[in-house]
C-alpha cells in the first residue's frame, strides 16, 4: 500500500484524487508547473497530510505518481526523478486541444505508450481517463460495496498494474486490467467505458457547460463486470478524430 502519493497536476482531476487520497490516509505531495506557491490554498483546504513541492518534488516523495496533466505537458514532466516509479498517466489525447500527433493519429502507439517512450525508466499504467473529476469522488465507495464503481486500466508491467489497483481500490473503486499499454485505445476517447456510462444521460451541451453540469450530477455506478463489457465492445476508430465532450459527449 502506498503511504505518499506524488500528483504531478493540480487540475480538477489531480485536485479530486488529491481529496480521496487525503480523505483515505495517504500523504500527498501536490505540483504543478507554476511553483508551490501557487497551490498554498488547496494544501490548507487539504489539511495536514498534504504539502505542495515541484513536480521533481512530488515524484521523488510519491510510493506512486499519478500524472494529471494533458499531453501537451508531457514535455514538464521531469523523467529522472520518474525513473523507477510507476506512473498513472490520466491523460486523454484530443487533437483539438493538444494538436495532432502523427504517430498516435496512425494507430501506431496509444497515448500511453507514447507517454512510456517519453519515460523509459517508469513504468506507465494508464487509468482514471474514463470518468471525470467529480464523479470519482461522488461513486467512490468502500471496498464490498453493492454499488461501487471499477475502472479500467492498462499497462505492460503486472507489478505496476497491481500499484495501480491498490490506488484505485483506496480511491474508492475497483479496478479492471485491460491489457498492456497497446490495449489502452479500448478505453480512449469515443470508446463505449469512456465517461458516459458513469454519467447517464447526457443532455445536449457545449463543452464549459458539459463540464458544470458534470459538478451537480452524482453518476451512476458501472460495476466490474459491466466495464468488461463496454471494454470488449469497443471497436477501434483513428485517434485523430477525437473530439472533446460536447453535444452530450
Amino acid at each position: 500500500m502506498p503511504r505518499t502519493l506524488g500528483l504531478i497536476g493540480s487540475g480538477m482531476m489531480g485536485t479530486s484524487v488529491a481529496r480521496l487520497a487525503v480523505a483515505a490516509g495517504l500523504e500527498v505531495v501536490v505540483s504543478n508547473s507554476r511553483g508551490p506557491e501557487t497551490l498554498a490554498d488547496l494544501v490548507a483546504d487539504l489539511g495536514g497530510r498534504a504539502r505542495a513541492g515541484t513536480p521533481a518534488e512530488a515524484a521523488r516523495a510519491g510510493d506512486l505518481v499519478v500524472a494529471a496533466v494533458p499531453l501537451g505537458a508531457w514535455e514538464h514532466l521531469p523523467a529522472g526523478a520518474l525513473a523507477g516509479r510507476t506512473v498513472l498517466d490520466t491523460a486523454n489525447y484530443y487533437p483539438e486541444r493538444d494538436g495532432h500527433l502523427p504517430e498516435l493519429d496512425a494507430g501506431g502507439l496509444t497515448s500511453s505508450a507514447l507517454l512510456q517512450r517519453l519515460l523509459p525508466g517508469s513504468r506507465v499504467v494508464k487509468a482514471l481517463n474514463t470518468i471525470t473529476p467529480h464523479q470519482i469522488r461522488s461513486l467512490a465507495r468502500p471496498a464490498g460495496a453493492p454499488d461501487r464503481s471499477a475502472l479500467p486500466m492498462a499497462g505492460d508491467d503486472a507489478d505496476a498494474k497491481a500499484e495501480a489497483a491498490r490506488l484505485l481500490d483506496i480511491l474508492g473503486h475497483d479496478a479492471v486490467d485491460i491489457g498492456p499499454l497497446a490495449a489502452g485505445w479500448r478505453s480512449e476517447p469515443d470508446t463505449p467505458v469512456y465517461i458516459r456510462p458513469y454519467l447517464g444521460e447526457v443532455p445536449p451541451m457545449n463543452v464549459e457547460d458539459f463540464l458544470r453540469w458534470t459538478l451537480g450530477t452524482p453518476g451512476v455506478a458501472v460495476p466490474a463486470a459491466r466495464v468488461r463489457e463496454l471494454v470488449e465492445a469497443a471497436v477501434r476508430r483513428p485517434a485523430g478524430e477525437a473530439r472533446l465532450p460536447s453535444d452530450g459527449g
